[in-house]
């Protein structure tokens, strides 16, 4: 038994070791070519050892056994010699397809791994990186928060973490209205400290007579102002910039059309439903619709995010007849921490003493994004007293019949391998509460033990956290009118309902891994 415990030890001291030795390479290929690496969409970017394992341990849900340490390095070096333009790389696809590809015990030699990557990769090598012609020099696009509450908070801290070499996003401003004589102080205090996320990762400096706050190098002009229309931005060396409105004040075209008037803004986000004709932008659904022409847009709601991709997928497999999605939703600002006068119905009760029933336009919205599913959906949506990650509960009438097991391994392989495996994830655990998403990057999280399946009627429960990782699908969709949302490598693929109920390996439990 000794000898097992030593031998246990050893083994886990090698694969830390390994783990710790990845780390500059990660960063290195982030600061210096803007390419984000991450296994099956769990991004390795900023990670200690310890949950670079935990990464590769992930990747026991696809079916596979689980990811070596050592492929993943012999990757990362590879890349770093060939030297790829900005993308997002996925390492334990590579290693699966390398595999694959490779030649089998006396067939052969197996192709060079750096040659097996460049053609994999071909998308983001540049011709002439081939001769060691200088590739040209990428500009990074301003960004303004016009709001800095729950969402505009972690905007900052997701927009300053994705900073790279600054070709990309740039964080350039805050407008909030001054709430008091130590504004800046208590604005930088809510960035640094938050009850549900936990501290800020990295450091926070703040110049009171600059009226800026410096957060991991990123230098942020904090901006007071009362009127969207009246800021010269250009005073601040801010041109053509993105301002994501987070205040929920403004919702249509003539609301937010106040921005353009500001001098050095070229274009405006709504982080909530948009009214009127604007384009409601779920990512990974309908953000090829978004046109250079486009100034005002939406990045639509949590709900709507969260639903959308796998009502996607559900009805790419099966098609939709017709369901009601209702929503288990955290509280939020708009109610009262105790009974008192509100506008809305049954919200001037006490948001931390009640679950509370009210309406949601999250069902109706799907439409906007998926336009195949108007007059397809009902909801309606129940406030209970939790800070963060709500369940949205979809009752699908199906067009064609669904086994439970068959419909889990579909939506499992979404998650993995589709064109949606940024907003879709998966998880199987009899354990796991709604504070074991609270982080998690995805838009919506399938809870496959709790789904159920009976013929052409089906119930998915699909868990998200109404916070962060809506406000990751906002940076996706801020990143697709900036173009530099990376390419996702290698190509993701299209997941065929049949080759996936053939499976019979993929019982095995999984695991989550948030953010």
């Amino acid at each position: 038994m000794s000898h097992e415990f030593d031998a246990s030890r050893a083994r886990w001291i090698a694969r830390e070791e390994l783990a710790e030795r990845m780390i500059p390479l990660i960063g290195g290929l982030y600061r210096e070519h803007g390419v984000v690496t991450s296994i099956h969409g769990r991004r390795l970017i900023n990670r200690s050892p310890i949950e670079l394992l935990k990464a590769h341990r992930f990747a026991r849900q696809a079916g596979e056994v689980e990811l070596d340490p050592a492929d993943t390095m012999r990757v990362l070096e590879a890349l770093h010699e060939i030297a790829p333009d900005p993308a997002s790389i996925d390492i334990a696809r590579l290693v699966s397809r390398y595999a694959a590809a490779g030649a089998g015990e006396g067939q052969g030699e197996r192709m060079p791994l750096a040659d097996f990557l460049r053609t994999e990769l071909a998308p983001v090598l540049a011709p002439e990186a081939a001769d060691g012609a200088a590739r040209p020099v990428r500009e990074g696009t301003d960004v303004v928060l016009y709001g800095f509450g729950r969402i505009g908070r972690l905007l900052a801290r997701i927009l300053i973490a994705h900073a790279g070499d600054a070709t990309g996003l740039r964080l350039r401003a805050i407008v909030v209205r001054k709430g008091s004589a130590n504004d800046l102080v208590k604005r930088a205090s809510l960035l640094r400290r938050d009850s549900v996320h936990g501290p800020f990762a990295g450091t926070i400096e703040v110049d009171e007579e600059a009226n800026t706050i410096l957060a991991n190098g990123t230098l942020i002009q904090v901006i007071h102002a009362n009127d969207p229309a009246a800021i010269d931005y250009t005073a601040y060396g801010i041109h053509d910039a993105i301002v994501v409105d987070n205040t929920g004040r403004w919702r249509d075209e003539e609301g937010l059309s106040q921005h353009l008037r500001s001098t050095g803004v070229a274009r405006v986000l709504l982080t909530a439903p948009g009214k009127g004709a604007i384009k409601n932008i779920v990512h990974g659904i309908n953000d090829g619709d978004i046109a250079a022409s486009d100034r005002i847009l939406s990045a639509a709601s949590c709900t709507t995010n969260a639903i959308t991709p796998v009502l996607k997928a559900v009805e790419d497999a099966y098609g939709v007849v017709r369901g009601h999605v209702e929503t288990v939703h955290s509280f939020t600002n708009d109610q009262n921490l105790i009974d008192n006068f509100h506008a809305g119905d049954r919200r001037g009760r006490s948001a931390a003493l009640n679950m509370v029933i009210t309406e949601t336009g999250a069902a109706k919205a799907v439409a906007k994004a998926l336009p195949s599913f108007a007059g397809k959906l009902t909801g309606s949506a129940i406030r209970v007293p939790t800070p963060d990650v709500s369940l949205a509960i979809l009752n699908l009438q199906l067009e064609r019949p669904a086994a439970k097991d068959e419909l889990n391994r579909y939506l499992r392989q979404v998650s993995l391998t589709s064109p949606l495996r940024q907003q879709v994830d998966y998880i199987e655990s009899a354990e796991v509460v709604s504070t074991d998403f609270v982080g998690s990057s995805r838009a919506g999280i399938v809870d496959g033990l709790a789904t159920i399946a009976d013929g052409t009627d089906a119930v998915l429960y699909v868990w998200y956290d109404n916070e962060y990782g809506y406000s990751c699908q906002v940076v996706r969709v801020i990143e697709a009118m900036a173009g530099t949302h990376p390419v996702v490598l290698p190509a993701r693929e299209p997941v065929v309902l049949a080759s996936v109920s053939a499976r019979d390996d993929v019982d095995a439990p999984a695991e989550l891994v948030a953010g």
